[in-house]
């Protein structure tokens, strides 16, 4: 993973109390564990990291207090902006295992190679995550993200993931 690669974790939504404490939705599993992340950087400012001083669980959300935002004004000013990382910070993946940010974006070819169109998004359901395809006509195939029986391969380098799955039912 390339440093200069930044990675989409949450966005500030609210804030906490008066002291400068903003409220954070994370994407990431679990919710929590976007404050182990100490370097983040927000909106389109990808110059100059901001460091979490503290952060915890807060009713099912999570609330943080970054370096120098000690009042709510100054706080105010934070909302709405999305929170990224620099790519290194995550950790290592064991092989054929993959981030969603890293399947976004990936041409969908089924086994006789016909293009299905690209990954949009990734949805979480209880059994298996399921990939949304978006195709040139703007259908959208719903296929389960299950590796070695639908997924028949990945290769980011080729941005591509090879699919057995009838689009024809």
């Amino acid at each position: 993973m390339k440093q200069e690669e930044k990675v989409l974790l949450g966005l500030i939504n609210g804030l906490f109390g008066v002291k400068g404490w903003v409220k954070v939705y994370s994407y990431t599993r679990p919710r929590i564990k976007i404050i182990g992340y100490q370097h983040w950087y927000l909106g389109d400012d990808f110059d100059q990291p901001i460091r979490i001083e503290e952060g915890r669980s807060q009713k099912g959300g999570v609330v943080v207090k970054l370096e120098g935002i000690n009042d709510r004004d100054a706080a105010v000013e934070l909302l709405d902006r999305n929170i990224w990382i620099a790519g290194d910070q995550l950790s290592p993946l064991p092989k054929s295992e993959y981030y969603w940010y890293q399947l976004i974006g990936l041409n969908v070819l089924d086994t006789e190679n016909k293009s299905l169109g690209s990954i949009k998004d990734l949805i979480e359901t209880g059994a298996n995550d399921v990939m949304i395809v978006r195709g040139k006509s703007k259908t959208e195939h719903l296929i389960p993200y299950i590796q070695g029986q639908v997924i028949k391969s990945i290769d980011l380098e080729q941005q591509c993931m090879v699919v057995d799955w009838d689009t024809d039912f």
